[in-house]
């Protein structure tokens, strides 16, 4: 099994989530944070004054799924929240050794 963690532009939200959706990703978790990369920041002049926006809004979305679903999930979201723009986000990939489901038990992949 695997975690997948993407952090995107906001706007970006509907598209990668019914891309993820089409190739039959039924939950996620997502999640509104901040940060920055390559763009590092910049500064914004609001009513007269400078502020530094050193952090931009971006989301986070996690899901779980079988190995087997990883190219499709990765190729969906990829394509999905790419503006060719930067600040396009991150793609994080983690092995998981199991998920339990608490309202059933179940464990492993029948609990994803």
């Amino acid at each position: 099994m695997k975690k997948v963690e993407a952090i995107i532009k906001p706007f970006k939200l509907d598209e990668v989530k019914d891309a993820l959706n089409g190739i039959g990703i039924q939950g996620m978790t997502v999640t509104e944070v901040k940060g920055f990369g390559r763009q590092k920041g910049h500064m914004e002049l609001y009513r007269g004054a400078e502020y530094d926006i050193s952090f931009f809004p971006k989301i986070k979305i996690e899901v779980v799924i079988p190995d087997s679903m990883l190219d499709k999930v990765l190729s969906a979201i990829e394509r999905s929240a790419k503006t060719d723009q930067i600040g396009d986000g991150k793609i994080f990939v983690y092995s998981l050794d199991n998920v339990i489901r608490i309202r059933t038990g179940e464990i492993g992949e029948t609990a994803i």
